[in-house]
């Protein structure tokens, strides 16, 4: 049978996804291993260092383990890069009760905000955020998709899109194709109610609700959500929450793409993980002169030990 789990896969301080189609291949990497371990995906976020899922399995762990595989394998022969990612830092909670569900998915949707990437979850891209009721929202779903026969030029020769998946231009599978937006929107009652839970403040409350459910489990809070993560702060998150964040400032994908796009080719080396610690050290200090970019983020996005 299978059970709720919040499912969180993390590179600690290491960038996961650097550019778009890093992204992509993310949220693809999940949806074939829902495929294959059965699962029920419900929402997710992939952020720059980490990704958050809710979704519905018999076996977490495999599931899991062979989204980490297949994405890792990819990320190291593009970036000419060894070893694994995340191994320390992925973790899976169990889930039960419908406040507890409520809490998973719209702290896993509102991660953006509390990471200062976006203002609300609609203004960010790489979550299931924008497919929630879809319609009544005033949104559109994406026509322009990919033929069948031609996804395998983002998913390989040897594997096939899954029946009922759907693949647009850019290479990535259509979330509304894969999760089960339907049982979402069920829990989430009204659109009206599912716009209020992704502008909602955090506080003693959401612990409140939760107490109802009556199984004794640890309440969904942003300490637990955040586990293992070192991006931000609890209170840095929180302000960031209150809409005290700059969103003119570059983001990690931004940076991350002027690297590898720009400035390592001038080195001559194939990807950030071929620099020397020296190469490093002038890099990040060019860019904190000229794009401004704070030190932690420098840090992160030449895998600055």
């Amino acid at each position: 049978m299978k059970k709720n789990y919040h499912l969180c896969f993390s590179g600690g301080d290491e960038i996961l996804f650097r550019d778009q189609e890093d992204y992509r291949r993310g949220f693809n990497c999940f949806a074939l291993a829902l495929y294959k371990t059965g699962s029920t995906g419900l929402v997710d976020a992939i952020m720059s260092t980490h990704a958050h899922f809710v979704a519905q399995s018999e076996h977490p762990d495999e599931l899991m383990y062979m989204f980490r595989m297949a994405y890792i394998k990819g990320f190291n022969h593009k970036y000419k890069r060894k070893g694994t990612i995340g191994e320390k830092c992925h973790f899976e909670m169990e889930v039960v009760g419908l406040h507890h569900m409520l809490a998973a998915m719209s702290y896993t949707l509102r991660n953006p905000v509390h990471h200062g990437v976006a203002p609300i979850p609609y203004a960010y891209p790489h979550s299931s955020a924008n497919v929630i009721f879809q319609k009544e929202m005033g949104k559109h779903p994406e026509t322009d998709l990919l033929s069948r026969s031609s996804a395998y030029r983002f998913l390989g020769k040897r594997t096939s899109l899954p029946d009922g998946y759907k693949m647009n231009k850019s290479g990535l599978i259509l979330r509304e194709s894969v999760l089960d937006i339907v049982q979402v929107e069920t829990l989430y009652n009204t659109p009206r109610t599912f716009n209020y839970y992704m502008t909602r403040k955090t506080g003693e409350e959401w612990k409140q609700e939760q107490e109802k459910d009556g199984n004794q489990l640890e309440p969904m809070t942003l300490e637990v959500m955040e586990k293992g993560i070192d991006m931000h702060s609890i209170d840095r998150m929180l302000t960031f929450e209150s809409g005290r964040a700059d969103y003119r400032k570059i983001s990690d994908i931004e940076l991350c793409t002027e690297i590898d796009s720009k400035i390592i080719p001038s080195y001559g080396k194939a990807s950030v993980y071929h620099l020397s610690d020296k190469e490093k050290y002038e890099i990040a200090n060019t860019l904190h002169r000229t794009r401004f970019s704070p030190r932690d983020q420098l840090k992160r996005c030449l895998n600055i030990d």
